[in-house]
């Protein structure tokens, strides 16, 4: 067959393509393979890539915080104190990263969609965006709190029981707790991990007869089990066993949490001062200082053994009312909190007395964890304000 000229100088062009192995999907081409990331490769691209890491706790750096608790128990007294200096994590700000995205958003929008914008961010209360969490179960609010009111007192340990230990003191007890208040800090654990350290060291001394030489291992075991049920990543038993200098091993701490365990017949959880404090705090109307306030109240009270003879709900009414009478608000005790708090004011009388002792005595006092905590700018330095002379 003869082709012109034309067809002939095509036919030629497409032959020499189909031949030229640089052209892609032609005939004699190489494709290119993907080269595999090695599972042995040390690039960044390729960490956890089929290699086992080794894991490193985030926790303390290589310094001791704590060295002679032991001691400290054994004497009585409030010796050299922990020389870490731990900051609790900013709380977010919700409404106000809310804010600053709608802000952000209205770009060239109209003036009129802007301001309507801000107008609808500023009607938005902290009930509204309470209610907007998922997590915050809205709709079975109610029935959370009437729940946490009647199993309260349930979940109490005895008022009395230091009476029944032979070898320990309620001395000793405040001792330890100032140094878990610490070792909280420095860890920046949440507040329902302290509280609930707290509730469970005192359960279970009133169940079972300690001596003083392993009473911080009862503190740290309370904390580690607490921990594990309030923190997302709770420290490991070799972050306790360094927390205390190594003074108990770790199957001593596994064995005391055993006997934590089946001394507490496996009920951990309980209804905390934490659970009434967002819900109480909010009736009343409480700003950031203020509510710092009534916080710096309701943890001077884990120090002191009369709280136990309180419930959580009636400690966190007290600071509440005690709070109110400080910063000067009237009325002190409204019909609302009445209701919400279910105490009246009178009720709350003995307790508000003995939390003004508390702060009274905090500034003078051996032990100054709580006072240090409470001092910090995130904490609106509420531990270093004066207040008028005290008394209705």
């Amino acid at each position: 067959m003869e082709y012109s000229q034309p067809e002939l100088a095509a036919v030629s062009h497409r032959e020499a393509r189909r031949s030229d192995p640089t052209v892609p999907g032609r005939i004699g081409h190489a494709p290119t393979r993907v080269q595999r990331p090695s599972v042995h490769s040390t690039t960044s691209e390729n960490v956890g890539i089929g290699v086992p890491t080794a894991r490193r706790s985030p926790r303390l750096p290589s310094t001791t915080t704590s060295t002679h608790l032991a001691s400290r128990l054994s004497r009585t007294s409030a010796g050299a104190r922990i020389s870490g200096r731990g900051a609790l994590n900013d709380i977010t700000n919700v409404a106000g990263s809310r804010a600053s995205q709608a802000y952000n958003k209205v770009g060239k929008q109209s003036i009129v969609a802007e301001a309507t914008a801000r107008a609808e961010l500023a009607l938005s209360s902290a009930q509204t965006a309470s209610n907007e969490n998922a997590q915050n179960v809205s709709e079975y609010a109610a029935e959370i709190y009437a729940n946490a009111f009647r199993d309260e007192a349930a979940y109490l340990a005895r008022s009395n029981y230091m009476e029944s230990q032979a070898d320990i003191n309620g001395k000793m007890r405040a001792i330890l707790i100032d140094w878990l208040v610490e070792v909280h800090l420095k860890y920046k654990m949440r507040n329902e991990t302290l509280f609930l350290t707290v509730n469970l060291i005192d359960r279970y001394l009133s169940r079972a007869q300690v001596v003083r030489k392993r009473l911080q291992l009862v503190g740290v075991v309370a904390m580690f089990v607490a921990s594990k049920f309030e923190e997302i990543n709770p420290p490991e038993v070799k972050d306790f066993v360094h927390i205390t200098d190594n003074a108990y091993t770790k199957d001593e701490l596994l064995g005391m949490e055993c006997s934590m365990l089946i001394a507490l017949n496996f009920r951990i959880v309980a209804p905390l001062a934490t659970i009434f404090f967002e819900k109480l705090q909010r009736a009343n109307r409480c700003d950031q200082v203020h509510t710092q306030l009534v916080e710096y109240l309701v943890e001077l009270g884990l120090l002191d053994l009369r709280m136990l003879s309180h419930t959580p709900s009636h400690i966190v009414s007290a600071a509440l009312l005690l709070s109110n009478e400080l910063l000067g608000k009237r009325p002190l005790w409204p019909a609302t909190m009445v209701q919400q708090s279910r105490q009246t004011e009178q009720a709350l009388h003995g307790c508000v007395e003995e939390l003004r002792e508390l702060l009274e005595a905090a500034p003078k006092g051996n032990l100054q964890a709580v006072r240090k905590k409470f001092a910090m700018p995130q904490h609106h330095g509420v531990a270093r304000m004066s207040f008028s002379a005290a008394g209705p």
